[in-house]
């Protein structure tokens, strides 16, 4: 007997549905791309993926979506129109209940490899064509009288209202509904007597199962620790099961005939439309399932403007991800910031006290930017985004002892290779680089690194202690984290557009030499 597979082409599907993520159906398959991840590590983008595509059926397929950013407006678009139609509770519902049926079938669908015996096999293929026509039967119902705006979805809805209609689908929906109470309909004896096995068709003799069962009620006491424990973990039947299948499909050789050319009919009946678009799906759900305990906080989020052109640019109220995750299950609070730039503005200069929150800022400027090009929700009220073609970040790290140069001579080489590979639609974002050589050094490699952004033209986040930085042109703007004013030793975690106030190099030596306030009070004290 041949395993149940999926179909080639289309089984009596229509209309013109190209997938949930691409608006053309040529468009290249995005498991088939390796992007360049280097950034990731460094954005924390890598803990939002790894998280986002945990315990999902396909993970490399996502995890391959995510790690390719778009650099098509058109499907920007495309993509965020199916996301705003899930905000809608009752489609969200139909569309998961949808997908985790269809991870039922393909689950039915694995196993028939596995199976050695041929009426398991084909049981377990009626039930998963069974549990198939109840997914698409239930989402075509679901689907018909709900307004979808995206296109993807209403295109999806079109070909699954025909697809549902059509001859092939009726046709396996009416027979696998036959099969099933063809065989639901059989009653058979069994009677062990030592090592023989007699089967018979049953003539309404007593049902001993249930007289035991009923005798055994009275000495039930409730819910109890389950103690046993499971052995096998394969989906087949041992030798006495399978002989007396073998010896049941001889007495009901009608009904089995049946189901054989049933399975032999319809081995091919996961058409290949349905599969795509519930494989696609997983990309939006994953994400969705992902934000819902930071949207149960009232954290916020939005579907940004993004636009190839980047005269304005702002992001209100927004947050790292990946910090998010984090802080949402220990009840911690999540402290929003706002960042603005209008031309010429292109580069942010981040200045101000140690652990004031500079490095999450520069992080949430790649995670909503990162977001957006692949058509997704942003952390925030509201935003608008420029669309790049790379996104190059540069992170302090500590000095590798098994290379020969120094770190400041990484951070240089490294810094040369983003600037011959960037443009003016690239974002760059540098945190404390050159900050292992001294401030005289630091401000001139620094001020060469601004002023050949500046020719270039790519956006910028640079965190520095450098704040002579923040004042080479119109093009650069000026950020600073703040503290407390009461009390100057505690962070707000909230970064403005400030001009920087001289402070930020003399905060980085106090607390290198341990003669900040806090350490030499700790000294007095002891």
């Amino acid at each position: 007997m041949t395993a149940a597979r999926l179909s080639d082409g289309r089984a009596g599907g229509g209309g013109d549905f190209g997938g949930l993520l691409f608006p053309h159906a040529a468009t290249e398959d995005a498991s088939s791309i390796d992007g360049d991840r280097t950034f990731a590590s460094d954005l924390n983008i890598d803990q939002i993926v790894a998280a986002v595509v945990a315990g999902r059926e396909e993970p490399d397929y996502l995890t391959a979506l995510w790690y390719t950013p778009l650099h098509d407006l058109e499907v920007v678009r495309y993509r965020q129109e199916v996301f705003s139609d899930l905000e809608d509770p009752e489609l969200f519902g139909a569309v998961e209940a949808f997908g985790a049926r269809m991870v039922t079938v393909r689950s039915h669908l694995r196993q028939l490899e596995k199976m050695e015996e041929r009426y398991q096999r084909e049981g377990w293929q009626l039930d998963a064509a069974s549990i198939y026509c109840t997914a698409v039967r239930s989402l075509a119902d679901d689907l018909a009288p709900m307004h979808l705006a995206s296109r993807a979805l209403s295109a999806f809805k079109s070909y699954l209202a025909e697809y549902a209609s059509s001859v092939a689908f009726c046709t396996l929906e009416a027979d696998t509904a036959e099969r099933k109470h063809e065989l639901g309909e059989i009653r058979y004896c069994t009677r062990i007597r030592g090592t023989k096995v007699e089967v018979s068709r049953y003539n309404d003799e007593p049902d001993y199962s249930a007289a035991v069962l009923r005798t055994f009620e009275r000495f039930r006491q409730g819910a109890v620790a389950e103690y046993r424990a499971t052995y096998r973990t394969w989906p087949g039947i041992n030798h006495v099961t399978a002989r007396i299948l073998t010896l049941v499909a001889k007495l009901f050789s009608d009904e089995f005939a049946a189901l054989d050319e049933y399975c032999k009919r319809h081995a091919a009946f996961f058409d290949a439309g349905i599969r795509r678009f519930e494989r696609e799906l997983q990309f939006y759900l994953s994400y969705l399932d992902y934000l819902a305990p930071m949207r149960s906080r009232a954290l916020p989020f939005c579907l940004p403007d993004v636009g190839d052109d980047s005269l304005e640019m702002f992001a209100n109220e927004t947050f790292d991800l990946a910090l998010a995750a984090k802080l949402v299950p220990e009840d911690a609070d999540v402290v929003p910031n706002d960042f603005s730039l209008r031309a010429p503005e292109r580069i942010i200069v981040v200045t101000g006290p140690n652990q004031g929150g500079k490095s999450t800022f520069a992080r949430l400027f790649g995670q909503v930017h990162y977001l957006a090009a692949l058509g997704c929700p942003v952390p925030g009220t509201s935003a608008r985004l420029a669309l790049f073609d790379r996104l190059f970040t540069q992170f302090e790290r500590e000095e590798d002892l098994a290379r020969m140069s120094g770190k400041l001579e990484d951070d240089i080489v490294r810094a040369r290779d983003i600037l011959e590979s960037s443009t003016s639609r690239s974002i760059i974002i540098l945190n404390e680089v050159f900050s292992s050589t001294t401030l005289q050094d630091a401000r001139f490699l620094g001020t060469k690194l601004v002023k050949k952004i500046i020719e270039i033209g790519a956006l910028c986040v640079y965190v520095t202690f450098v704040d002579e930085l923040s004042r080479l042109g119109e093009s650069v703007v000026s950020m600073m984290s703040t503290v407390v004013p009461e009390d100057p030793a505690q962070r707000t975690f909230k970064v403005v557009r400030r001009d920087a106030d001289g402070l930020a190099y003399a905060l980085a030596i106090a607390e290198k030499h341990h003669v900040t306030y806090e350490r030499l009070r700790e000294r007095l004290v002891s």
